[in-house]
């Protein structure tokens, strides 16, 4: 009896201690920045750059890698080593692997995957999903669509208006009648069916921000990307603009927002081993990641900030000949030479750009490489981003900090 007794009392005083435990904290709002084909040496380059701007040898942090969570996540898909766009986005979206070429969809290819956007949305949550690539392009469309073939352009976008999220933006929306263009109803025509409000450009966007849901492209009928940062003109969208105009959005919902913007054109210039493109790319991601932080700095105690990449492109390789490199030449480049158009990206020749001679950088390849990719995080649940990881763990924990389950 006496034994009995002190059982119950120790765990009374159990209950007692987890009661008064507090709750741990979830995120309220989550920007998840994923930046195609950014490798380690990707980011080294813009922070090298930025400190030779300023006449030192060194390298200048970026907002993101100030972050005080560091990372590292494999890439492989369920069918290579070296992942394409479509698997490693469906990876960072669904948490679960695929064939490469497939999204969204098991390698069993019958079997749908679903991304954590739609269960964070069916958790009460307000969702947007961004890139500066044209919207039904793999990896923003592996947070709403799925398919055999990313290159089924028109049918992924079909899903689009069918997804209820309330934020959608990007450069536009590829093949918008089909490969052929001969489909009878225009992904345009649909968008509004879907109780969608069409802006083109920020100013537009301004003009019709009190919408319930909106998809932002850069102008009417645009089948393309967002204009690289080196050369852009000037009014044209970016990144950091789809971000704030996504904040504005979705912030009014009290329950809080996930949202998802990918830095597209790291990958389209590194494919091309596109030294300056590659650069200013990075730059101007964190630029739009800076508008996330400064969201950050005000609500510090509700939200979480990931940044990664789907995996890494071109091996480029800081040092060609002896000890050093130079980056000044990148300032006599006023145009980028990688592709201009998503025809241009996906079916051309690649030419070696000649500023990688004299600056003495090297590249491997004009496309994919295989190694781990960097991860870093600050804020709410935060920690757990930390050390190896492989890309399917990101997702679940995203969920894993917002108190969704996965």
């Amino acid at each position: 009896m006496k034994k009995t007794l002190h059982t119950l009392a120790a765990a009374a005083l159990l209950l007692l201690v987890a009661s008064c435990t507090p709750q741990e904290k979830h995120a309220k709002y989550v920007f998840y920045f994923i930046g195609d084909g950014m490798g380690f040496t990707h980011v080294a380059a813009a922070e090298a750059y930025l400190a030779q701007e300023r006449g030192v040898i060194g390298m200048d942090p970026l907002c993101f890698t100030q972050f005080p969570v560091l990372g590292l996540a494999t890439t492989f898909s369920a069918s290579n080593i070296i992942t394409d766009s479509s698997a490693a986005g469906t990876a960072l979206s669904t948490g679960e692997k695929t064939t490469n070429g497939m999204l969204c969809i098991a390698p069993d290819s019958t079997t749908l995957l679903t991304s954590i956007s739609f269960k964070i949305h069916d958790a009460g949550y307000s969702v947007g999903v961004m890139s500066t690539t044209p919207i039904n392009h793999a990896t923003p469309a592996a947070f709403f669509g799925h398919n055999i073939k990313r290159g089924n352009y028109y049918e992924i976008g079909k899903e689009l208006p069918r997804a209820g999220f309330e934020f959608f933006a990007g450069g536009g929306l590829y093949h918008p009648k089909g490969k052929e263009g001969d489909a009878e109803v225009a992904l345009w025509d649909m968008i509004p069916e879907g109780n969608y409000t069409l802006a083109y450009g920020y100013e537009d966007f301004l003009a019709k921000k009190d919408a319930d849901h909106i998809v932002l492209i850069k102008e009417e009928g645009s089948e393309d990307m967002c204009p690289y940062a080196l050369g852009r003109p000037e009014g044209a969208l970016q990144l950091s603009e789809i971000v704030e105009a996504a904040i504005s959005v979705l912030e009014r919902n009290p329950k809080g927002f996930f949202l998802m913007a990918e830095g597209g054109l790291i990958d389209w210039a590194a494919h091309s081993q596109d030294l300056a493109g590659t650069i200013f790319e990075v730059l101007d991601f964190d630029k739009a990641i800076a508008v996330a932080n400064a969201f950050y700095e005000r609500h510090p105690d509700e939200t979480l900030i990931v940044v990664t990449a789907d995996h890494e492109t071109g091996g480029l390789a800081l040092g060609r000949k002896g000890y050093t490199y130079d980056l000044t030449v990148v300032d006599d480049i006023q145009n980028p030479s990688a592709p201009t158009s998503v025809e241009e990206y996906m079916n051309s020749p690649k030419a070696i750009d000649s500023v990688n001679e004299k600056a003495r950088v090297g590249w491997t390849t004009f496309s994919h490489c295989g190694g781990p990719v960097p991860v870093w995080a600050k804020g709410v649940g935060s920690a757990q981003f930390a050390g190896r990881q492989d890309n399917t763990d990101i997702p679940k924990k995203v969920c894993a900090a917002m108190g969704v389950q996965f």
